[in-house]
């Protein structure tokens, strides 16, 4: 065979794979592509029902997380298959990589479950305040193996779900209101009622104050060098620390028109000459 049949029997054959392999090539491009931006829209679609409300924004977002995963992986092997591509053995590929994955991951595997979990027992869910496994802030998103949650200065912190659906959560915004506990020392030459009432005019007059139940002062302790006092507010959530700042102030100032010094710890020492 000489060059020029060895050329065109090159030609012919490209020619040929163009017209069958290669078209069916660039129509599983093209509908991959599409695929993919659908996929993508549906998934986003689905996330903006839990931010709009109709759906809850952490099931919304752990549906679209999945559906978005799961239909990619399919839409690839499906065309894989369609463009001639034996699939029987990247199923078995599939199957011996994720057996190895597993294997190698077995600390992830707890971290799944605990994702799982949480998804189903819902602790807590996005936007929630809480304090888990040493950290407090707002909780950004849940995914499968991980949790995010955003600290009140700034910083994200990714707590794997493991421990954290094994640990203990406080979740401070379950209930719309929360209580706001601020002690109060004054001195034993200072009359008690007198700093009482002082103190409670300063929490009925802060407006995050609810006046159901009504705010509290009392006596909780008779310390080394003052008296101890603690005032117990109920607020909404979202009120919490205006109000415990305002009445820390408010009070300090309060006191200090009134001329009450607030105690700071002293020792009287006595000398004895034998």
């Amino acid at each position: 065979m000489d060059s020029k049949e060895l050329l065109d029997k090159v030609i012919g054959d490209v020619i040929g794979w163009l017209t069958t392999s290669g078209v069916r090539l660039v129509i599983a491009v093209v509908v991959m592509l599409v695929s993919l931006k659908i996929i993508n829209v549906i998934a986003g679609k689905i996330e903006r029902t839990g931010d709009k409300g109709k759906l809850d924004k952490t099931l919304a977002r752990t549906f679209a997380y999945i559906f978005r995963i799961f239909s990619k992986i399919i839409t690839v092997i499906c065309l894989v298959g369609y463009v001639g591509i034996d699939t029987s053995g990247i199923a078995a590929l599939l199957v011996s990589v994720g057996a190895g994955v597993g294997l190698a991951l077995n600390g992830a595997l707890s971290n799944l479950s605990g994702g799982i979990l949480i998804i189903v027992t819902r602790p807590f869910k996005v936007d929630d305040f809480i304090e888990a496994q040493g950290y407090t802030g707002t909780v950004e998103d849940i995914h499968i193996t991980n949790t995010k949650v955003r600290t009140p200065d700034n910083k994200v912190i990714y707590i794997p779900n493991g421990p954290l659906s094994s640990g203990n959560i406080v979740n401070y915004s379950v209930k719309e209101t929360r209580r706001v506990d601020i002690k109060i020392a004054i001195p034993y030459t200072e009359n008690f009622e007198r700093a009482r009432a002082i103190i409670l005019d300063v929490c009925r007059g802060n407006e995050c104050v609810l006046s159901d139940p009504e705010p509290l002062v009392r006596m909780t302790e008779h310390g080394t060098s003052s008296v101890n006092l603690i005032a117990r507010v109920w607020v909404l959530n979202a009120n919490y620390w205006s109000a415990y700042f305002d009445i820390l102030e408010g009070v300090k100032c309060a006191f200090d028109r009134e001329g009450i010094v607030i105690p700071y710890n002293q020792i009287d020492v006595h000398l004895k000459n034998d």
